[in-house]
């Protein structure tokens, strides 16, 4: 016997991604990810410990996108609490500081951390890649000018944004451009 009861559309089920932050310590990888879930700026730095966590949630077209992100520690010691968060990564935001020559030149170890640590089965080949240049803000201390790091970028086949955590430039752009 059938029933007359209409079919009920089944709402689209929410995707979740996971996104990784990478880069040395004290670049904003913290405050961009706060700035973006949270709208807010934090001026005082404080340093990750181990792994921080942010939820955001995105729409494209109808589905709504669940985004964690884990915000990894950049200092040496936490290489052992990050190694676990590589695996099942569909997105990486590199973050460099636009006035520390060396937490550019460090994008290639990052780089080879994850490799490493995803193991010869590792595929990063299917993980999104944006390269964060924050604090544009500061900009009497840049010493990475924007065609630098743009060129290193899209070398490698990566995203490029430059992004204040402070103002907020760029950092909606920056996520939204990754999804």
């Amino acid at each position: 016997m059938e029933s007359n009861v209409p079919k009920r559309k089944e709402p689209a089920k929410s995707l979740r991604i996971k996104v990784i932050s990478m880069g040395n310590a004290e670049v904003g990888k913290s405050c961009i990810i706060k700035r973006y879930c949270e709208k807010r700026f934090v001026s005082k730095y404080l340093a990750t410990i181990g792994i921080d966590y942010g939820v955001t949630k995105v729409q494209v077209r109808d589905r709504e996108i669940k985004v964690n992100i884990f915000d990894m520690a950049g200092h040496p010691f936490f290489f052992e609490v990050r190694n676990e968060f590589y695996k099942d990564t569909q997105g990486v935001i590199l973050v460099y500081d636009v006035g520390q020559k060396d937490s550019f030149d460090a994008l290639d170890s990052w780089l080879a951390e994850m490799k490493q640590e995803l193991g010869p089965h590792g595929n990063m080949d299917n993980i999104v890649f944006v390269v964060c240049a924050n604090k544009i803000d500061c900009s009497k201390h840049r010493c990475i000018d924007e065609s630098e790091g743009r060129l290193w970028a899209e070398s490698k086949g990566f995203l490029y944004f430059e992004t204040s955590a402070q103002t907020g430039e760029g950092i909606n752009e920056m996520f939204q451009g990754g999804s």
